[in-house]
């Protein structure tokens, strides 16, 4: 009888212990808590706006592609850096983002992953966003050894070697980080940079410098906008309930031999 009840004391241990793991699951990271403000989209406004560059913006320098075949005969026409890419004036790969201002607002985190390929012997796209908590899925199109090295600070460093085509790995990020810098040890001169977000009011410049940070309940904001080569610019902006306001954002190309 003593065997038989030391037997059922372990075994009652043991599930129990199970019990309490299963239950104090943690929380999917970027997950809001139960009790966040939820924004209302019908009473909600629109940041949009440009990002411009004046003065003589450097030449972006050639990548020397000769050391690796395969790199070279995917670029039979050379390629070059991408630290200014400007159009008409606009400004391109500039992250903006709301810095602070949106209090106890939550966000649920998308459940369809952001991509970041290796395509050509360069990181495309050059500057992206993710959000905390999302699948960010990390693709070697190119027929050739990549290594996929993450430097982030509130995140850690990842380093993953793909060596073959059509190889991807998936990171998810548990710390908002801006930016967060990717690069390639084989290849030296590939970059990329991430932002960690823990709320949806993002974006990166295109066509001609262009942004839109949509669905903003109304408050007040510090917006930045963050260029790899010429740092970050901040402007504050009040928004009332379905209102639209339009901000610019002029950076100053650098000094001649500063590239």
């Amino acid at each position: 009888m003593q065997l038989k009840s030391l037997r059922a004391f372990a075994a009652a241990t043991v599930l129990a212990a199970a019990a309490s793991c299963s239950g104090s699951k943690e929380a999917s990271p970027g997950a809001p808590p139960a009790n966040a403000k939820r924004v209302d989209e019908s009473k909600a406004g629109n940041v949009a706006g440009r990002v411009t560059i004046e003065g003589t913006v450097p030449a972006n320098p050639p990548i020397k592609l000769e050391a690796d075949p395969y790199c070279a005969s995917q670029n039979p026409n050379g390629a070059r850096f991408e630290n200014f890419v400007v159009d008409n004036g606009g400004l391109e790969n500039v992250f903006v983002y709301v810095k602070d201002g949106l209090g106890d607002y939550g966000f649920d985190v998308p459940t369809e992953p952001v991509k970041l390929d290796q395509h050509g012997c360069q990181y495309r796209p050059h500057v992206l966003g993710v959000r905390v908590g999302q699948k960010l899925v990390i693709l070697n199109s190119d027929d050739t050894l990549h290594n996929v090295h993450a430097m982030g600070k509130a995140n850690g460093e990842w380093n993953k070697g793909q060596a073959l085509k059509n190889v991807s790995d998936q990171k998810v990020f548990k710390s908002r980080e801006v930016m967060l810098p990717f690069m390639c040890n084989v290849h030296t001169w590939m970059h990329a940079y991430v932002g960690v977000m823990d709320h949806p009011y993002f974006a990166v410049t295109h066509d001609g410098g262009q942004f839109e940070l949509k669905n903003l309940p109304a408050g007040t904001y510090t917006i930045d906008a963050w260029h790899e080569r010429l740092g970050t610019q901040t402007q504050s902006v009040t928004l009332g309930e379905k209102e639209s306001k339009e901000v610019t954002f002029t950076f100053k190309a650098p000094a001649a031999g500063a590239n």
